[in-house]
């Protein structure tokens, strides 16, 4: 095989193909919820390379609360943003859900007290 034969098609095939020979179940421009065997972070894929998961849009999620809750209705008792993005070795995961819900892009205090019309309340202090 001549890589410099490959198709943009082929290349992306062979981008989301893990060193195991094992094809990665995730979709660039889709959010996925992961869980990792310390972390959970939530976060739009933006790129698959080897066995790492790189997530724009990206937040460690501290506090889940209840998992279903924040499965089906997409909130969390306790979000930290990242800056840029992350990147998540596969190695570490346990399990992940597809996203179907607005990516979280505040703290969640901040997003509870908007929600209640509290912010700038509590900001002027």
């Amino acid at each position: 095989m001549n890589i410099d034969d490959l198709t943009i098609g082929q290349l992306k095939e062979l981008q989301s193909i893990s060193p195991s020979g094992n094809k990665l179940p995730f979709e660039v421009g889709k959010a996925y919820l992961f869980r990792t065997v310390t972390h959970i972070e939530v976060g739009r894929v933006a790129r698959i390379v080897g066995k790492f998961v790189e997530l724009g849009e990206a937040s460690w999620i501290a506090d889940t609360g209840r998992y279903h809750d924040c499965l089906k209705k997409g909130v969390f008792n306790e979000v930290e943003p990242y800056p840029l993005y992350t990147g998540i070795n596969t190695d570490s995961l346990i399990n992940y859900a597809p996203w179907p819900h607005d990516l979280p892009t505040e703290l969640a205090i901040e997003c509870l007290l908007r929600r209640a019309g509290k912010w700038q309340e509590f900001n002027d202090g």
